[in-house]
C-alpha cells in the first residue's frame, strides 16, 4: 500500500493478515477475524501460521502441518477466511515487513491490513523497520474489553505524530474472548476437554493425532 496517508482506496480489495502460531487455533482466533472483518469491512483475512514467533520467547511448536491443518478444518466453508503458507514457505526468521511486501507482490491491485491483537501496541516500536511497515499496510490493532481505554494505549506508544492518533482511529473494538493456545495445551497435557473452546473438527484432529499431550510445561508456552 504505497499511500503515505494510509487511507485505503474503496475501489481496491481489502485483505486482512491475521499471523500468529495458531498452536492450536481457537473460537478466540475465529471470533477475532470475524470482528476485523466487519469492522475493518475487509474483503478477506489470510491466517497467517508463522514457523517462529519473532517477537515472543521461543517454545516448541507443533509441526506446522498440523497447524496448516488445523486451520483448513476450522475455515472450512468460510468464504472470506483463508489459510495462507506465506510464512512458513518463506522460513525463520519473518519479519511483519517481509511478509507484508511478500503479499503486496501477491496482491499488487489490493489494500493490506496487518491485524495485531492491542496488547502488542507499545512493542511496535520495537517491530524491524517499523516506519516502513506503516507506511506499506494500515495496522488494525484488535481491541477487547478490559485491556483499557483505546485513546490512551495509544498515547503511550513512542512513535513520532501521527502514527499514535491513526493506530488510535485504526483500533477494531472486539469481543471478550478469554480463549489462549497456551491454556488449551495446558489442558489436553492434562486430560481435561477443550469442547466449546475450538471447532469440533479441530478437537476431533487433535484427539486423533494424539497432539499436546507431551506439554508438561504448558504454562511457559507462547499464547
Amino acid at each position: 500500500m504505497d499511500n503515505p496517508q494510509n487511507k485505503p482506496d474503496a475501489a481496491r480489495p481489502r485483505i486482512g493478515i491475521f499471523g500468529g502460531t495458531f498452536n492450536p487455533v481457537h473460537l478466540g482466533h475465529l471470533i477475532a477475524a470475524q470482528d476485523a472483518l466487519e469492522s475493518a469491512e475487509l474483503d478477506q483475512i489470510l491466517f497467517m501460521p508463522c514457523p517462529r514467533p519473532v517477537h515472543k520467547p521461543a517454545v516448541e511448536l507443533t509441526n506446522a502441518r498440523h497447524r496448516v491443518n488445523m486451520l483448513h478444518l476450522a475455515l472450512e466453508g468460510e468464504t472470506a477466511f483463508e489459510v495462507s503458507t506465506w510464512e512458513l514457505d518463506h522460513g525463520a526468521p519473518c519479519y511483519a515487513l517481509d511478509t507484508v511486501t511478500g503479499l503486496a507482490a501477491l496482491h499488487p491491485d489490493a489494500d493490506l491490513y496487518f491485524l495485531v491483537g492491542a496488547d502488542m501496541l507499545l512493542d511496535l516500536p520495537n517491530w524491524r523497520q517499523v516506519t516502513q511497515l506503516l507506511d506499506r499496510c494500515r495496522i488494525c490493532p484488535i481491541w477487547r474489553p478490559g485491556q483499557g481505554d483505546p485513546a490512551t494505549i495509544a498515547a503511550r506508544i513512542d512513535l513520532p505524530p501521527p502514527w499514535p492518533d491513526t493506530l488510535a482511529r485504526q483500533m477494531i473494538r472486539g469481543h471478550q474472548v478469554g480463549i489462549a493456545s497456551r491454556d488449551l495445551r495446558r489442558r489436553i497435557a492434562e486430560g481435561q476437554r477443550i469442547r466449546y473452546l475450538v471447532p469440533p473438527e479441530v478437537e476431533m484432529y487433535i484427539s486423533e493425532h494424539n497432539l499436546y499431550r507431551g506439554y508438561p510445561s504448558a504454562q511457559q508456552d507462547t499464547p
